[in-house]
């Protein structure tokens, strides 16, 4: 049985776009993906795919292996007129648009994930129950955008609510499926780092055993120690999770962030200069990126400047 928790803890993971954020950010869901078309874009599970779609596909690419938000863009088009029936693409689209701040584009396709996850339940049941979660999910945040949390939250636990009891039925047909603990072991490890009672070790012992793919899930972990403070093991995973998506500016921002924290602890130039250098790595990138984004970086990297032999 999924565990229950506060929806506003909730939030940040289905606004996924820097997991951020989460990506779900964050959303929410992102992967690995090779072009592979006996795979039907499936980019989670190395033995009997669902079909998603190429499109879908290669924007997740775009984002979560490349960073390149532009090129997502074009490749959302594509999969809303090729992959009308895919959810997943309509998640990613309402990520973005709660990342441009378009509540009115948010809502849309909010909408459009509840209604494609519920129309897929008949086909592929465990996908189509996943999906009407995280639609239900989305239009809590809708609402809680709106209304603001004071108004929203009582609509929002109704929401919550419809969310836990997707995600249990999905679980109920595949409890080890990677796609599915991706998405929970997000939910699992925001509530790890916000409420003292949880267990992170526990949230991350799950994500590292049933979900995929494997760089999200380091990526994941990356940051959930980074909240945690414990920055150490935060750079062990964000290391391995580089090797993977090395070609992603938002992985060495991830790091950047964790090598000044730790610098600052240990009280270390040395860790800090490494944290300039990565802030100027994910900024040789920054054409591909979100503006809100790119100003943040900018701003983080003038802070870790400022601590850089100071007085």
């Amino acid at each position: 049985m999924t565990q229950r928790f506060s929806f506003s803890q909730l939030v940040g993971f289905a606004l996924l776009t820097n997991l951020t954020q989460t990506a779900f950010a964050t959303a929410m869901i992102a992967l690995n993906l090779w072009v592979n078309p006996s795979l039907a874009g499936d980019p989670f599970r190395t033995s009997e795919p669902h079909q998603i779609g190429d499109q879908t596909e290669a924007a997740f690419k775009a984002i979560f292996q490349q960073g390149n938000y532009s090129a997502a863009e074009r490749y959302l088009q594509q999969a809303l007129s090729k992959e009308p029936n895919e959810p997943l693409a309509y998640a990613m689209k309402a990520s973005l648009a709660y990342g441009n701040k378009d509540w009115a584009k948010l809502d849309t396709y909010s909408q459009k994930t509840l209604e494609t996850g519920q129309k897929l339940i008949s086909s592929d049941p465990l996908r189509g129950n996943l999906y009407t979660a995280v639609g239900h999910f989305l239009e809590g945040a809708v609402i809680l955008t709106r209304e603001g949390t004071v108004n929203g939250v009582p609509q929002a636990f109704g929401r919550l609510r419809q969310v836990y009891e997707y995600l249990d039925k999905a679980e109920a047909i595949s409890a080890n499926d990677p796609e599915l603990n991706l998405i929970k072991g997000y939910m699992d490890l925001l509530l790890a780092v916000n409420l003292p009672f949880a267990s992170p070790d526990q949230a991350i012992g799950r994500l590292e055993q049933n979900a995929a793919p494997g760089y999200l899930v380091e990526r994941g972990i990356a940051l959930a120690y980074r909240d945690l403070k414990r920055y150490s093991q935060a750079l062990e995973y964000v290391n391995r999770a580089i090797k993977t998506t090395s070609d992603n500016p938002e992985i060495y921002y991830l790091k950047a962030q964790i090598l000044k924290e730790l610098g600052q602890k240990e009280k270390s130039q040395q860790l800090i200069q490494e944290a300039i250098a990565n802030f100027d790595k994910a900024l040789t990138k920054k054409s591909q990126l979100p503006s809100d984004l790119v100003k943040q970086i900018e701003s983080e990297r003038k802070n870790a400047v400022s601590l850089k032999n100071p007085g």
